[in-house]
Protein backbone atom coordinates (compact mmCIF):
# COMPACT_ATOMS: atom_id res chain seq x y z
CA UNK A 1 0.00 0.00 0.00
CA UNK A 2 1.39 3.67 -1.41
CA UNK A 3 1.49 6.06 1.31
CA UNK A 4 2.52 10.06 1.30
CA UNK A 5 3.41 11.29 -1.92
CA UNK A 6 6.01 10.77 -4.98
CA UNK A 7 6.96 12.80 -7.87
CA UNK A 8 6.94 10.60 -10.88
CA UNK A 9 8.36 11.59 -14.60
CA UNK A 10 6.07 10.06 -17.53
CA UNK A 11 7.09 10.94 -20.87
CA UNK A 12 9.09 13.95 -19.62
CA UNK A 13 6.57 15.58 -17.22
CA UNK A 14 6.79 15.92 -14.12
CA UNK A 15 4.10 14.29 -11.94
CA UNK A 16 2.78 15.34 -8.82
CA UNK A 17 1.55 12.23 -6.49
CA UNK A 18 -0.63 12.17 -3.37
CA UNK A 19 -1.81 8.93 -2.09
CA UNK A 20 -5.33 9.18 -0.47
CA UNK A 21 -8.06 7.12 0.92
CA UNK A 22 -10.16 7.29 -1.98
CA UNK A 23 -11.68 5.00 -4.23
CA UNK A 24 -10.81 6.45 -7.63
CA UNK A 25 -7.43 7.79 -9.27
CA UNK A 26 -8.05 11.14 -10.29
CA UNK A 27 -5.32 13.52 -12.48
CA UNK A 28 -5.72 17.34 -12.85
CA UNK A 29 -4.01 19.85 -14.77
CA UNK A 30 -3.48 22.93 -13.42
CA UNK A 31 -2.69 26.40 -14.45
CA UNK A 32 -0.47 28.68 -15.37
CA UNK A 33 1.88 25.63 -16.99
CA UNK A 34 -0.07 22.59 -17.14
CA UNK A 35 1.34 21.73 -13.64
CA UNK A 36 -0.23 17.90 -13.28
CA UNK A 37 -1.31 16.75 -10.03
CA UNK A 38 -2.31 13.14 -9.01
CA UNK A 39 -4.39 11.66 -6.38
CA UNK A 40 -4.26 8.11 -5.95
CA UNK A 41 -5.96 5.40 -3.38
CA UNK A 42 -3.19 4.25 -1.07
CA UNK A 43 -4.16 0.51 -2.62
CA UNK A 44 -1.92 1.71 -5.99
CA UNK A 45 1.85 1.50 -6.29
CA UNK A 46 3.71 4.10 -8.77
CA UNK A 47 3.92 1.69 -11.45
CA UNK A 48 0.07 1.51 -11.51
CA UNK A 49 -0.03 5.21 -11.32
CA UNK A 50 1.96 5.36 -14.16
CA UNK A 51 0.30 3.77 -16.04
CA UNK A 52 -2.98 4.91 -15.48
CA UNK A 53 -1.12 8.50 -16.34
CA UNK A 54 -0.07 7.00 -20.02
CA UNK A 55 -3.41 5.78 -20.64
CA UNK A 56 -4.68 9.72 -20.27
CA UNK A 57 -1.02 11.30 -21.49
CA UNK A 58 -2.89 12.58 -24.77
CA UNK A 59 -5.46 14.99 -22.71
CA UNK A 60 -2.88 16.19 -20.29
CA UNK A 61 -0.82 17.37 -23.26
CA UNK A 62 -3.50 18.87 -24.82
CA UNK A 63 -4.26 20.21 -21.38
CA UNK A 64 -1.21 21.55 -21.33
CA UNK A 65 -0.67 23.10 -24.73
CA UNK A 66 -3.67 24.84 -24.19
CA UNK A 67 -2.53 26.44 -20.39
CA UNK A 68 0.64 27.40 -22.52
CA UNK A 69 -1.06 29.35 -25.33
CA UNK A 70 -3.52 30.95 -23.33
CA UNK A 71 -3.60 34.76 -23.62
CA UNK A 72 -1.14 36.45 -20.54
CA UNK A 73 -1.52 39.56 -18.44
CA UNK A 74 2.46 41.22 -18.35
CA UNK A 75 2.95 42.23 -14.16
CA UNK A 76 0.90 44.61 -12.97
CA UNK A 77 2.37 47.92 -11.59
CA UNK A 78 -0.32 49.45 -10.59
CA UNK A 79 -0.07 52.95 -12.71
CA UNK A 80 -2.27 54.62 -14.97
CA UNK A 81 -3.03 53.08 -18.50
CA UNK A 82 -2.56 49.43 -17.59
CA UNK A 83 -5.19 47.19 -18.39
CA UNK A 84 -7.31 44.93 -15.81
CA UNK A 85 -10.53 42.54 -15.85
CA UNK A 86 -13.26 42.77 -13.92
CA UNK A 87 -16.26 40.11 -15.13
CA UNK A 88 -14.63 39.20 -18.18
CA UNK A 89 -14.49 42.92 -19.01
CA UNK A 90 -10.88 44.97 -19.81
CA UNK A 91 -10.78 48.39 -17.55
CA UNK A 92 -8.22 50.58 -18.57
CA UNK A 93 -6.88 51.90 -14.95
CA UNK A 94 -6.57 55.40 -14.07
CA UNK A 95 -4.56 56.52 -10.69
CA UNK A 96 -5.90 59.69 -9.52
CA UNK A 97 -4.02 61.63 -6.51
CA UNK A 98 -6.02 63.32 -4.00
CA UNK A 99 -6.45 63.54 -0.13
CA UNK A 100 -9.31 61.19 1.65
CA UNK A 101 -10.24 57.52 1.09
CA UNK A 102 -8.58 54.91 -1.03
CA UNK A 103 -10.91 53.30 -3.22
CA UNK A 104 -11.85 52.09 -6.62
CA UNK A 105 -14.95 53.53 -9.36
CA UNK A 106 -16.06 52.43 -12.64
CA UNK A 107 -16.39 55.53 -15.29
CA UNK A 108 -17.10 53.30 -18.64
CA UNK A 109 -14.09 51.36 -19.59
CA UNK A 110 -11.86 53.27 -16.97
CA UNK A 111 -11.50 51.67 -13.24
CA UNK A 112 -10.45 55.04 -11.59
CA UNK A 113 -8.49 54.32 -7.78
CA UNK A 114 -8.48 57.28 -5.96
CA UNK A 115 -5.60 56.91 -3.42
CA UNK A 116 -4.01 59.53 -1.25
CA UNK A 117 -0.35 60.95 -3.14
CA UNK A 118 2.92 59.29 -2.64
CA UNK A 119 1.16 55.82 -1.98
CA UNK A 120 3.20 52.71 -2.57
CA UNK A 121 2.75 50.34 -5.43
CA UNK A 122 2.42 47.36 -2.89
CA UNK A 123 -0.55 49.53 -1.58
CA UNK A 124 -2.22 49.59 -4.73
CA UNK A 125 -1.52 45.83 -5.29
CA UNK A 126 -3.37 45.53 -1.63
CA UNK A 127 -6.66 47.84 -2.19
CA UNK A 128 -6.84 46.16 -5.66
CA UNK A 129 -6.98 42.33 -4.25
CA UNK A 130 -9.44 43.76 -1.47
CA UNK A 131 -11.70 45.40 -4.35
CA UNK A 132 -11.92 41.96 -5.86
CA UNK A 133 -12.82 40.04 -2.75
CA UNK A 134 -15.55 43.04 -2.07
CA UNK A 135 -16.80 42.09 -5.65
CA UNK A 136 -17.14 37.87 -4.78
CA UNK A 137 -18.28 38.77 -1.53
CA UNK A 138 -21.51 40.83 -3.16
CA UNK A 139 -21.81 38.44 -5.70
CA UNK A 140 -21.73 34.94 -4.46
CA UNK A 141 -24.37 35.21 -1.82
CA UNK A 142 -26.94 35.27 -4.74
CA UNK A 143 -25.55 32.41 -6.97
CA UNK A 144 -25.53 30.32 -3.85
CA UNK A 145 -28.98 31.12 -3.11
CA UNK A 146 -30.01 30.24 -6.55
CA UNK A 147 -28.33 26.98 -6.99
CA UNK A 148 -29.11 25.74 -2.98
CA UNK A 149 -32.55 25.78 -4.33
CA UNK A 150 -32.12 24.29 -7.61
CA UNK A 151 -29.47 21.64 -6.05
CA UNK A 152 -31.59 21.09 -2.87
CA UNK A 153 -28.60 21.50 -0.68
CA UNK A 154 -27.05 23.80 1.80
CA UNK A 155 -23.38 25.87 1.66
CA UNK A 156 -23.09 26.24 5.38
CA UNK A 157 -19.58 28.28 5.32
CA UNK A 158 -18.08 29.67 1.89
CA UNK A 159 -14.30 32.22 1.92
CA UNK A 160 -12.39 33.76 -0.95
CA UNK A 161 -8.82 33.07 -1.01
CA UNK A 162 -5.89 33.16 -3.31
CA UNK A 163 -5.35 29.87 -4.53
CA UNK A 164 -2.35 28.87 -6.64
CA UNK A 165 -4.02 26.07 -8.43
CA UNK A 166 -7.71 25.95 -8.24
CA UNK A 167 -10.53 28.25 -8.88
CA UNK A 168 -12.26 26.77 -6.24
CA UNK A 169 -12.20 24.33 -3.26
CA UNK A 170 -14.90 21.59 -1.46
CA UNK A 171 -14.52 20.39 1.75
CA UNK A 172 -16.73 17.34 1.84
CA UNK A 173 -16.59 16.33 5.60
CA UNK A 174 -16.72 20.45 6.71
CA UNK A 175 -19.02 21.49 3.49
CA UNK A 176 -16.99 24.61 3.36
CA UNK A 177 -15.73 25.98 -0.14
CA UNK A 178 -13.68 28.16 -1.15
CA UNK A 179 -13.51 30.45 -3.85
CA UNK A 180 -10.55 31.67 -5.85
CA UNK A 181 -9.95 35.50 -5.84
CA UNK A 182 -9.10 35.45 -9.67
CA UNK A 183 -12.59 34.92 -11.12
CA UNK A 184 -13.93 38.49 -9.75
CA UNK A 185 -11.58 38.82 -13.42
CA UNK A 186 -13.44 35.92 -15.22
CA UNK A 187 -17.40 36.10 -16.79
CA UNK A 188 -19.90 35.18 -14.59
CA UNK A 189 -20.69 32.26 -16.01
CA UNK A 190 -17.53 31.13 -15.06
CA UNK A 191 -17.78 31.65 -11.71
CA UNK A 192 -21.35 30.47 -11.96
CA UNK A 193 -20.26 26.80 -13.30
CA UNK A 194 -17.51 27.17 -10.25
CA UNK A 195 -20.22 27.09 -7.77
CA UNK A 196 -21.92 24.34 -9.43
CA UNK A 197 -18.74 22.45 -9.72
CA UNK A 198 -17.69 22.50 -5.88
CA UNK A 199 -21.73 22.26 -4.82
CA UNK A 200 -21.63 18.98 -6.60
CA UNK A 201 -18.77 17.85 -4.65
CA UNK A 202 -21.45 16.93 -1.70
CA UNK A 203 -22.59 14.52 -4.01
CA UNK A 204 -19.28 13.11 -5.56
CA UNK A 205 -15.90 13.70 -4.39
CA UNK A 206 -13.60 12.44 -7.71
CA UNK A 207 -13.99 14.29 -11.03
CA UNK A 208 -15.48 10.63 -12.79
CA UNK A 209 -18.24 9.64 -14.47
CA UNK A 210 -20.57 10.07 -12.03
CA UNK A 211 -19.79 13.84 -10.93
CA UNK A 212 -19.68 14.42 -15.22
CA UNK A 213 -23.27 13.06 -15.15
CA UNK A 214 -24.43 15.16 -12.22
CA UNK A 215 -23.06 17.91 -13.82
CA UNK A 216 -24.86 17.43 -16.97
CA UNK A 217 -28.12 17.33 -15.46
CA UNK A 218 -27.49 20.26 -13.13
CA UNK A 219 -25.67 22.68 -15.80
CA UNK A 220 -26.11 21.19 -19.84
CA UNK A 221 -23.17 23.83 -20.69
CA UNK A 222 -20.67 23.38 -17.96
CA UNK A 223 -18.35 22.10 -20.56
CA UNK A 224 -18.38 25.29 -22.39
CA UNK A 225 -18.11 27.15 -18.96
CA UNK A 226 -15.13 25.57 -17.93
CA UNK A 227 -13.35 25.91 -21.83
CA UNK A 228 -14.38 29.89 -21.27
CA UNK A 229 -13.11 30.27 -17.86
CA UNK A 230 -9.46 28.07 -19.04
CA UNK A 231 -9.21 30.63 -22.17
CA UNK A 232 -9.50 33.65 -20.31
CA UNK A 233 -6.36 35.78 -19.55
CA UNK A 234 -4.85 35.05 -16.61
CA UNK A 235 -2.58 36.97 -14.56
CA UNK A 236 1.25 36.76 -14.19
CA UNK A 237 1.57 35.25 -11.12
CA UNK A 238 4.63 32.69 -9.26
CA UNK A 239 1.84 29.92 -9.29
CA UNK A 240 2.98 26.75 -7.46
Amino acid sequence: MSTGSATLIVAGIDVDVVYKDIKNLHIGVYPPLGRVRVAAPKRLDDDRVRLAVIQRLSWIKKQRKDFQTTERQSEREMVTGESHYLWGRRFRLKIVERPGRAHFEIDGERLLLYVPEGTSTQRRHALLDHWYRQQLRNTLPGLIDKWESKLELSVPRWSVRRMKTKWGSCNRESRHIWFNVELAKKHPDCLEYIVVHEMTHYLERSHGERFSALMDGFMSDWRSRQAQLNEAPLTDERWV
